[in-house]
């Protein structure tokens, strides 16, 4: 179990933090460029939406959703700064063409996938997504020093936890009132990649939701566990190159985390890196136009459980396209900005996570 850890650690150490070629935001002048460029990626992203939206799924107007309430939060921290007034009305522009664009995509959804739209409609409405307002970094003391061998966590399961977590099923109606079952699923120890990333989603949700008795008396220390370990995870997809099937996730603990309020996840070098995966063309975000972009020479594949994700209502274009890519990208880039609107980014060296969590957890 050490090698591997120590393989890591060699890789994380080995990488150069070569001077960024984007603006540096630690002036007025380098955030307002910054946030001009990481907007027009946005727009482009949401044009995409536009051409798309009658084949677009739950994934994108969820993701869409959370980018709307952050360029709202943008919007109203730069509307009294005359250096960013121009980008908090751009901001307020976009943010209410995406409301028009996605009341006609949860139409399209009702007409071609109705009963898991009414299952997660709370997770697409305006104000249920939470910005933070107070930030704190992960602890890298949380992280797990062993992985379940046997995962046997899944999409099916989740979504059952998450519906009776919002208290959609068919025979529920009231949130926060869990089964033995979901309460054991979204605590277990030892969990990593998609798994990990929706034991995070659940207790988010759970915050969403106003779940505070029982289980959900203990949010904050699982929410500060499952980030820890989403960082050491994106530490990880860093030391590889960002190969293409490491991607989606990184972006989407990005997304979480940064929802979370783990400020340490918005570091200038990642933003480089997720600008340069949006295709030109098209504004979406998916999988790379060559073969040989795909992953990193030379850099070792992440473990197979890191990717388990069935993806059931997944779509990807002939064009390499991604709901669920583009999805995780605008969120983590609307994190980015909203992030931005208050601090400037860090691109330090990375944490170095090695210890384990409190026994128990």
């Amino acid at each position: 179990m050490a090698r591997p850890r120590l393989l890591q650690l060699l890789l994380l150490l080995a990488l150069p933090l070569l001077p960024s070629s984007l603006p540096q935001p630690h002036t007025p002048q380098g955030k307002a460029t910054m946030a001009g460029l990481i907007l027009s990626v946005l727009e482009k992203a949401t044009l995409f939406l536009q051409e798309r939206l009658p084949e677009v799924n739950l994934d994108a107007v969820v993701g869409f959703q959370v980018l709307e309430e952050q360029l709202r939060g943008v919007q109203d921290k730069w509307a009294s700064d005359p250096l960013l007034r121009p980008l908090s009305l751009r901001a307020g522009q976009l943010a209410t063409k995406l409301t028009t664009l996605l009341d006609k995509a949860i139409i399209y959804l009702e007409q071609s996938d109705p009963a898991y739209l009414k299952e997660f409609q709370p997770s697409i409405q305006p104000g249920f997504w939470k910005l933070p307002h107070e930030w704190t970094r992960t602890n890298a003391s949380l992280v797990y020093s062993w992985h379940d061998p046997h995962d046997s966590f899944s999409e099916d399961s989740s979504d059952l936890c998450l519906v009776q977590l919002l208290g959609t099923g068919p025979d529920q109606r009231q949130p926060c009132v869990l089964q033995g079952f979901c309460q054991a699923l979204m605590t277990k120890a030892g969990r990593w990649g998609y798994s990990l990333s929706h034991q995070l989603l659940f207790f988010l949700w759970a915050r969403m939701k106003g779940c505070t008795k029982s289980l959900f008396r203990h949010s904050q220390l699982y929410i500060s566990i499952f980030c820890a370990n989403m960082m050491a995870l994106n530490q990880r997809a860093e030391a590889s190159g960002y190969a293409y099937p490491t991607q989606d996730l990184f972006m989407e603990n990005i997304m979480f985390c940064g929802i979370a309020g783990f400020s340490d996840f918005y570091k200038l070098r990642w933003l480089e890196a997720i600008l340069s995966w949006q295709k030109p063309r098209q504004g979406c975000f998916g999988k790379p136009d060559f073969k040989d972009e795909e992953e990193a020479p030379g850099s070792p594949p992440p473990p197979q459980h890191t990717l388990r994700r069935v993806k059931r209502r997944e779509k990807l274009f002939t064009d390499g396209c991604s709901c669920h890519n583009t999805a995780t990208a605008v969120g983590a880039l609307g994190g980015f900005l909203y992030f931005l609107a208050a601090y400037p980014l860090a691109n330090e060296g990375p944490h170095l996570a090695t210890a384990s969590p409190p026994s128990g957890h």
